[in-house]
């Protein structure tokens, strides 16, 4: 018989070899390596907290053996049966679910409104103050949302609520608790906070399209109506799209507003709703509404990233001519104008001078000029129980100022560091896999509103696993937290930045002998250095105005001025709130011009689609 030869054994040492070559080629490129690392630490730093607040929701805690009958530890739908159907889920889930949809319907829809308004008379109009419009329609945006709910409690503030009465109940006129409180002042105020952003949007949009489309449309007859129907509002749908999932997405996990207009009340959306569960140690009630939320963010985000990749095939083609005529108003030059200075006046000046009016105010809503004191500022001996001094002299003020400028500036420079690091790793990475595994973790917090991720951290870092301590009252805790959160907006920062570099500089500095540590810090570092400056201001203005996170992690002692301002809220002390929050705007503003000044562009040209 006659032996048929076997080719299965060299085969396989083929194959074997391949993948040891393949493996020592990969193991001699750095950034393999570094990409590996960073996915370990952002796996631990973003899934970890995720599976573990997920873990939390079917998971019985200390406490609740009695109730669930089961042993701390066992796996139990408890939390989840009271949360969605028990006698208690109207309060815990479903009235706080409607109250967050309808507040981020309406508010999508009339931002949509006014905002689609305002971006198209800026771009495509000839009406008065074009260019002074294009910066100062998007301020609101720059400003904490809640400036604007600090703002309108000084006015419309009534008895319903103790403490100071508002300037107009001072003034004998008395306020609708649903004028003062709840579902319509929610929404008017994240209109106000959230038009900025469609105006950015839409009028990135606006300025791309092609006028010649409209110039053929009129050679052929059609009217107004069908040139704004069947040729702009299709071109223009991406961007409409996206910002109305954007805002929704926001709406979902907002918690300041709510906190300051609805929560004194008992209206409560997801985020008080998560909140006042964490305050009452129900733990696992409050994993199930983050689940919930984080949901709903995950559903409204991968929606908008599908209409982004939808908005590839609305392109057009066309000259910087064209794309600069206008059209004409002619008599509603003078109104369209006055629309815009009205949205101007109503989103940043009447707020911010209602709060520095109030914190110079002894009484509110008195106009009269002895009434009115810098005491709240600089005064000494001030006749209150627990503030005796002005803000700026009192010594809490200044150690939230410190833990503000400590946190958060450790965690926008480690953000903007890491940031480009992931760049780097993305697009030099010779392993694929890897590369896309660390593109999508690190964006993974974009996912989550900050309320639902706050919980995570808590739910993962509030007690000791393994060789990790318990961190939660720690100022290490709200820095990894914030660097947690602000890594898609720092990792896609640094992977625009380096997509713009060849690998010639590098390879040129590996030829001469240098390795890689030097080619990372003396080349690719200073060549992207406006690139990483701009990287580590985002995170920081971000951080500055951020209460989801510091509301859930931070403690007294580990207060920063978002915190610190709203415990004053609570306190009632008012006018060193208001002070406080003027202050925190201040240094937004200040970020967003620096960042400005460092990139080379201007807020007038919007936003990428």
């Amino acid at each position: 018989m006659l032996e048929v030869p076997s080719y299965s054994m060299p085969m396989q040492t083929s194959a074997l070899q391949k993948i040891k070559h393949r493996f020592a080629v990969a193991r001699q490129e750095p950034a393999n390596v570094l990409a590996i690392l960073l996915l370990m630490f952002f796996a631990y730093l973003i899934v970890a907290p995720v599976l573990s607040i997920a873990t939390d929701a079917f998971t019985v805690h200390p406490g609740d053996e009695m109730r669930t009958h089961e042993n701390q530890g066992d796996l139990t739908n408890y939390y989840l049966v009271r949360v969605i159907t028990s006698r208690m889920s109207q309060l815990l889930l479903w009235q706080p679910l409607q109250h967050t949809l309808s507040i981020a319907t309406l508010t999508v829809l009339f931002a949509l409104l006014l905002g689609v308004t305002l971006a198209w008379l800026v771009n495509r109009t000839d009406m008065f103050g074009r260019k002074w419009f294009t910066t100062a329609l998007v301020v609101p945006f720059m400003l904490p949302s809640w400036t604007f709910a600090l703002a309108w409690t000084t006015i419309f503030k009534n008895r319903t609520v103790g403490g100071q009465p508002g300037w107009l109940e001072a003034m004998g006129i008395t306020t609708p608790d649903w004028v003062a409180y709840g579902f319509f002042p929610m929404v008017v105020i994240l209109v106000i906070h959230y038009v900025p952003l469609v105006i950015l949007i839409v009028g990135n949009a606006l300025r791309r399209f092609d006028s010649q489309l409209e110039d053929c449309a009129r050679i052929l007859g059609a009217d107004r109506r069908t040139i704004s129907l069947k040729i702009i509002l299709p071109l223009v749908r991406p961007a409409l799209l996206s910002a109305a999932l954007l805002i929704f997405a926001d709406c979902i996990g907002e918690f300041a507003i709510p906190y300051i207009l609805g929560l004194p009340v008992n209206f409560n959306t997801l985020s008080t709703g998560l909140y006042r569960a964490l305050d009452s140690r129900q733990n696992g009630v409050a994993a199930v509404v983050a689940l919930v939320i984080m949901l709903i963010g995950i559903i409204t985000l991968m929606i908008d990233i599908r209409m982004m990749k939808e908005a590839r095939r609305f392109v057009t083609v066309g000259g910087k001519g064209q794309m600069e005529r206008t059209n004409q108003l002619r008599a509603m030059r003078l109104p369209a104008t006055g629309l815009a200075a009205a949205f101007v006046m109503i989103g940043v000046a009447i707020p911010l001078l209602t709060l520095f009016l109030s914190t110079i105010m002894i009484l509110p809503g008195r106009f009269n000029p002895e009434n009115f004191t810098f005491d709240y500022w600089i005064g000494e001996n001030l006749d209150t129980l627990a503030m005796h001094s002005g803000i700026l002299l009192t010594q809490e003020f200044w150690d939230a100022a410190w833990n503000t400028i400590m946190i958060v500036g450790s965690a926008s420079v480690i953000s903007g560091v890491l940031g480009l690091l992931v760049g780097y790793s993305v697009l030099r990475c010779t392993i694929p896999w890897v590369g896309q595994s660390l593109k999508q973790v690190t964006f993974m917090p974009y996912l989550v509103p900050g309320i639902a991720f706050a919980a995570a951290f808590l739910s993962l870092f509030a007690v000791s696993r393994g060789p990790i301590p318990a961190l939660y009252g720690l100022p290490v805790l709200l820095i990894i937290a914030l660097i947690a959160e602000q890594m898609p907006f720092a990792s896609r920062s640094g992977i625009a930045a380096m997509s713009q570099l060849g690998k010639e500089p590098e390879e040129a500095a590996r030829i001469a002998g240098a390795n890689w540590f030097t080619r990372l810090t003396r080349i690719i570092v200073p060549i992207q250095a406006a690139p990483l400056a701009t990287g580590i201001l985002l995170p920081f203005i971000s951080g500055i105005k951020g209460v989801s996170l510091f509301i859930i992690l931070a403690i007294p002692a580990t207060d920063v001025l978002t915190t610190y301002s709203l415990r004053l809220i609570d306190y009632n002390y008012d006018q060193a709130a208001n002070a406080v929050v003027l202050m925190i705007a201040l240094v937004a503003w200040g970020g967003t011009v620096l960042i400005q000044r460092i990139s080379g562009t201007g807020l007038a040209q919007g936003l990428e689609s």
